[in-house]
């Protein structure tokens, strides 16, 4: 059997991870080839390959980003895509194809699978902790330790000067990166997309903390909106996956706090500096679990499914449940959270 890998949207720590541990297992027990499908759906969609085997997947485990590159290719708008990935899959012999990514690179999986009987498997990754049927994503964790140590950091530079320090985080409409990391930096205000926030009561919470002599933090999920406004972008423009490019909210919240307070209020964000790097303990082995049950389902032939943590069992979902709804901050997660603000 030949097995085509590809890691498709934004890149994180643990991407690596998966596909050592598909290939070595693969490869060691069941004897499969593979090939390596370059920068997401566009190797599939224009035929660039490259060799995957366990020499060119050593000594990749705690390295972050891919090996295998990556893109937000869309290859269903593409013209004739479907048919160009399925004549691309034939030629290269593909018998299967693990699609590592986020909502969008498993929603192609999906439909690939659903419509057009191309034998996908589908392994959870994203930063955001955004995808339905599983508790957590690789990538996400490494995301909220780097975010962590940046709040840590702003809290002696905001009270040497007395300023509120606002922190954007990712996220884009789900609020995990910014609850987990807001709790555990100790953050005064957390804002996230699924709670709109009142400025009033913002500002009410800065000066609560300004009163008790201690400089504020915020943190700022992307997709945060106020509740009498809309979301802040950097523009209009969408990519292939018809979404916008958040970020923008922090400076903008900066500039309101600094208006309606009087207190000197300056932005910190974080960015693309939350997906680089090695990634975490967690990360690595929640990865490496990943690609074992993954080249399983190859096995088992049990197509059109996605590799899942359920409290501490891998288990198997369709990839159309994992991908038909968000997962989002529940209330009561964000409610206990509400406990520090102020």
């Amino acid at each position: 059997m030949r097995v085509g890998v590809l890691t498709g949207g934004g890149d994180c720590p643990g991407l690596n991870a998966v596909i050592r541990a598909i290939v070595r297992k693969g490869v060691q027990e069941y004897g499969y080839d593979f090939t390596g499908f370059r920068d997401g759906w566009r190797g599939p969609l224009e035929g660039r390959t490259v060799p995957l085997d366990i020499p060119a997947v050593r000594g990749i485990l705690p390295r972050g980003g891919t090996i295998l590159g990556s893109s937000r290719t869309n290859p269903l708008q593409a013209e004739d895509g479907v048919h160009r990935v399925r004549g691309n899959l034939a030629e290269q012999d593909i018998d299967a194809l693990i699609a590592i990514g986020g909502e969008d690179t498993l929603g192609v999986a999906a439909t690939l699978y659903e419509e057009h009987g191309v034998p996908c498997v589908g392994v959870p990754k994203t930063i955001d902790n955004d995808l339905s049927g599983t508790d957590y994503t690789f990538g996400f964790d490494t995301a909220v330790n780097i975010a962590t140590e940046a709040i840590d950091r702003l809290h002696t530079t905001a009270e040497s000067h007395m300023r509120v320090l606002v922190c954007e985080v990712m996220g884009r409409h789900a609020g995990w990166i910014a609850l987990h990391s807001g709790l555990a930096g100790g953050a005064n205000v957390i804002l996230i997309p699924e709670h709109r926030f009142d400025l009033d009561e913002v500002c009410g919470w800065i000066t609560s903390r300004f009163e008790a002599a201690y400089a504020p933090i915020v943190v700022v999920a992307e997709g945060a909106m106020p509740s009498d406004g809309e979301m802040v972008l950097k523009d209009e423009s969408h990519d292939s996956f018809g979404h916008v490019r958040l970020s923008g909210v922090g400076e903008w919240l900066a500039k309101q706090i600094e208006r309606r307070t009087g207190k000197e209020a300056r932005t910190t964000v974080l960015g693309h500096v939350q997906r680089g790097g090695t990634p975490s303990a967690f990360d690595r082995w929640l990865a490496t679990r990943f690609g074992l049950y993954a080249i399983d389902c190859v096995r088992d032939r049990d197509f059109g499914k996605m590799v899942a943590l359920q409290g501490t069992r891998i288990v198997r979902i369709p990839i159309s449940e994992a991908t038909a709804q968000l997962k989002t901050v529940d209330p009561e997660l964000y409610a206990e959270a509400g406990v520090f603000f102020g």
